[in-house]
């Protein structure tokens, strides 16, 4: 498999691991109330801080839970007035260019850097995501291949789904190809836990075309004014009725149907006659012949399922009827660009508010409504005005879905633009005839706080200590804090696949396991795993009673 290398790799290829561990402070709850001290129990966030930090501190809870992750991080193209900087050079991540990269990263390209910001996170959204979660990641041509090739080595070029182009614009200033679209990447944690075919919730052709057919029917005893309507409504949705591209049969209703091949492809298939109607002679068979047995063939033809030529030498096709048929995501999707700014500027009634070429709820609605399920975990670790929440919440209005979103925003308006948007939608926006209805819902906005670990490897007493025992937890089982842990003023932490696991640890003295403390460890297990500063116990005693010491904070587990 082809690789990738640029400045700086072997300096942030393991980087993910170096990433302190930070906590999330809760700042505040928000519901249709308002704002609140407490938390709100919606498993809504929005985290304000950098997002390679932020997301070392979603392992705990959400490592292999999430569903479905979109991000837009910077495209790159070099043009400073983007919002995220499209040249990567803002003062955090040169900083932390510096600190990584050291003295490489002064002579860094523009696409060297890109690579070194954006490696640690995929990593990280990896360990994140689901093994039936997909990650979709908006680019355009600047980086797309750079993208593709780093994807592979992380995902794996077996979980790569495919690439959507989004039509959204149209170049002013055309060179020699105008440039009228961007990219949509898209990669599995494990393409072969997917569904084989993605049928969107939200988008039922199905239905829509029963309710178009009743209605036309209703509506026109003239079949040709049936057989317009019923096109020119195909023609509006074509981009999600793969495979009917060609609009060749309308039945006597006026309703569409498409044709598909018969013949079998690659080897040889089935051999027999099917005669024509109207000339009674064999037709011409395909070169592979059929792909269906007689008997099957039969079948079809007592149906109506198959259509003849005008002769006896045309191939035969497979009638199939769009009705049948549930809408696939599209490798083409069409949105005008202009739609996520006009939503802003209605959100905040002002045209103050700036994000250049801001993506569209629209088209975060529909590729949600393929990826993720009706309960899915969604994460956009590059939030900006906080499009995928819009997205998420109108979802769940729409079909009574019970999505969550996880929002992680590193710059000033991560509260008063990402968050604020929320709000709004949350309890309606806009004015007179733009005035849309609230959705409902409620999230919890946070700071990245303090790391877990001093420079020194030593705790950060500073931290609650429950923050502590849950980290600790997580590293030994990989479970979420919920699961397992006992109270906050107790040493056993819990009990999981026949070990019991105990945090001994006081942040004004040291703790020492020794014969004193035995009487504390209560839990009957096969196993302990026991923290404390010290051990006085013999070896061959903890050998027979099945103790293992961990020291604090020495023995630890970084992750």
């Amino acid at each position: 498999m082809p690789t990738l290398h640029w400045i700086g790799k072997e300096k942030v290829i393991n980087h993910h691991q170096d990433v302190p561990y930070r906590v999330l402070e809760h700042q505040y709850g928000f519901d249709t109330d308002g704002e609140k001290p407490q938390a709100v129990n919606s498993g809504n966030k929005i985290i304000h801080g950098d997002n390679l930090e932020a997301l070392k501190s979603l392992l705990p809870e959400y490592e292999g839970k999430v569903n479905c992750i979109y991000i837009d991080p910077p495209y790159n193209t070099g043009k400073d007035e983007w919002k995220y900087n499209d040249r990567v050079e803002h003062p955090k991540i040169i900083e932390w260019l510096n600190q990584v990269v050291g003295k490489e990263g002064e002579d860094l390209s523009r696409h060297d850097k890109w690579l070194c910001m954006i490696y640690p996170r995929l990593v990280l959204l990896h360990k994140l995501l689901a093994k039936k979660g997909v990650i979709v990641i908006s680019i355009d041509n600047n980086e797309l291949y750079n993208l593709k090739l780093i994807l592979d080595s992380i995902y794996g070029s077996s979980n790569f789904i495919g690439t959507i182009i989004w039509k959204n614009a149209t170049d002013n200033n055309p060179t020699q190809i105008a440039n009228e679209h961007e990219y949509l990447i898209c990669y599995a944690k494990d393409k072969k836990s997917l569904a084989p075919v993605w049928k969107s919730p939200n988008l039922d052709v199905k239905q829509k075309l029963l309710d178009l057919e009743s209605e036309l029917l209703q509506k026109f005893n003239d079949n040709k004014k049936r057989q317009r309507e019923y096109s020119n409504w195909l023609k509006e949705n074509k981009p999600y009725l793969w495979p009917f591209q060609d609009y060749k049969f309308i039945d006597k209703n006026g309703i569409f149907t498409g044709s598909r091949s018969v013949h079998n492809p690659g080897k040889e298939g089935y051999r027999y006659d099917i005669i024509h109607p109207e000339t009674n002679m064999p037709c011409k068979q395909p070169l592979m012949g059929y792909r269906f047995p007689e008997t099957t063939m039969e079948d079809l033809l007592e149906k109506g399922k198959i259509i003849f030529g005008k002769d006896h030498t045309k191939i035969i096709e497979l009638k199939i009827y769009v009705k049948d048929y549930r809408v696939k995501l599209p490798s083409v999707i069409e949105s005008d660009s202009r739609k996520g700014a006009n939503t802003l500027k209605n959100l905040f009634n002002t045209s103050k508010v700036k994000f250049k070429n801001p993506k569209s709820f629209e088209l975060l609605e529909e590729i949600l409504s393929f990826t993720g399920s009706k309960n899915a975990i969604i994460l956009d670790s590059f939030a900006g005005s906080g499009t995928t929440a819009h997205a998420v919440l109108n979802l769940n209005k729409g079909d009574g879905g019970n999505r969550k979103f996880i929002l992680i925003e590193m710059e000033d308006y991560a509260n008063n633009i990402t968050a604020e948007r929320v709000k709004r939608v949350i309890n309606g926006y806009g004015e007179d005839t733009k005035a849309v209805e609230g959705t409902g819902g409620s999230f919890n906005y946070y700071e990245l706080g303090e790391p877990l670990f001093l420079q020194d490897d030593n705790l950060n007493e500073n931290i609650a200590l429950s923050k502590i025992r849950a980290y600790i937890w997580f590293s030994e089982t990989r479970q979420p804090i919920s699961t397992g842990l006992a109270s906050s003023n107790s040493y056993f932490l819990g009990k999981h696949e026949d070990t019991a696991y105990y945090f001994v640890y006081e942040k004004e003295s040291l703790t020492t396991l020794d014969y004193d403390l035995l009487p504390q460890i209560q839990e009957k297990a096969e196993q302990y795993i026991i923290y404390a500063d010290n051990c006085l116990l013999p070896q061959n005693f903890l050998s027979e009673k099945n103790i293992i010491f961990k020291k604090i904070p020495r023995d630890i587990t970084r992750f």
